[in-house]
């Protein structure tokens, strides 16, 4: 398989797990695979870039511009900051639910119609809200792992949902596992949705 993945959102949001979990995933599958991490003040809600090559073709980690065939982004803005790393007919899967950034003052307001209108009028686009998928298991901190299952059931992603759920259990923490397989499942249901009523 050949395919540029690039996963984008602001610190803390779990890009950086959902990344590891798709390289290792595809290895597993037995892939050749480089990748890498932009991270820029992640600590403080900055942004947080990760670029996952698989096959062989790859000379460099980092994706160039305009090679990425698949976004999977954390944040409408991180979206559109990074549409110009997509090929043409790349595809997006894109969280609805905005993070508003450390420099937004009192008196503005962000969010996130703007961006996801934008996408949907650029690209091939899923929309998820973090919130909504994520409220049976109480926090929005899986959303990580149920967008990869609707990437792996929208079939953008190309790794087998097996290879990633085999992942979930060998890399995240044992009393974790249950509500991450189980939020991995919520996504796989949506991205097998848009993916049927394409």
């Amino acid at each position: 398989m050949k395919k540029d993945i690039m996963i984008c959102g602001v610190g803390g949001q779990g890009t950086v797990l959902a990344s590891k979990i798709i390289a290792a995933s595809a290895m597993d599958e037995g892939n050749t695979v480089h990748s890498a991490e932009t991270i820029g003040m992640a600590q403080r809600g900055g942004p947080v870039t990760s670029h996952v090559r698989i096959g062989e073709d790859a000379s460099s980690p980092l994706i160039p511009v305009g090679g990425a065939d698949l976004l999977i982004a954390f944040e409408p803005s991180e979206a559109v900051r990074n549409l110009r790393y997509l090929k043409k007919d790349a595809f997006v899967i894109v969280n609805r639910v905005p993070v508003a950034p450390t420099t937004l003052t009192d008196s503005e307001e962000y969010d996130g119609k703007a961006q996801i209108e934008f996408l949907q009028s650029e690209r091939r686009c899923l929309i998820v809200d973090s919130d909504e998928l994520c409220a049976p298991f109480g926090s929005s901190k899986f959303f990580n792992v149920a967008v990869l299952g609707a990437a792996a059931g929208s079939k953008e992603l190309g790794i087998k949902a097996e290879s990633i759920r085999n992942m979930i259990i060998r890399i995240v923490p044992e009393r974790f596992q249950e509500k991450n397989l189980a939020a991995f499942s919520a996504g796989y249901e949506i991205g097998e949705e848009y993916d049927e009523n394409q």
